[in-house]
């Protein structure tokens, strides 16, 4: 595991940066970023508390491939039970 790491490998989780939102699965992480299997980027969460209780989003914009999230623009971090991959 990297310094700095947050122990999140193999976890699907809900990151919200400076700018977006990603969901994906954690594949690797290093001391400056995280790399999300199945990523998504989510325009707009609907109403946040059910987002993160149900995995429902409002607008879905799936990645064909992996994604790179720097850990710099990260502002959370949290896991969620399922990815959203269909786009809407």
């Amino acid at each position: 595991m990297a310094k700095n790491s947050m122990n999140l490998e193999g976890k699907n989780v809900l990151i919200q940066t400076v700018t977006f939102f990603y969901t994906g699965e954690v594949v690797e992480e290093t001391s400056k970023h995280i790399k999300l299997n199945k990523a998504a980027w989510i325009a707009d969460t609907g109403r946040f508390s059910k987002a993160l209780e149900k995995s429902v989003f409002d607008e879905v914009e799936p990645f064909p491939k992996p994604v790179y999230v720097m850990k710099s623009a990260i502002v959370a971090t949290t896991e969620i039970e399922t990815l959203p991959r269909e786009q809407k």
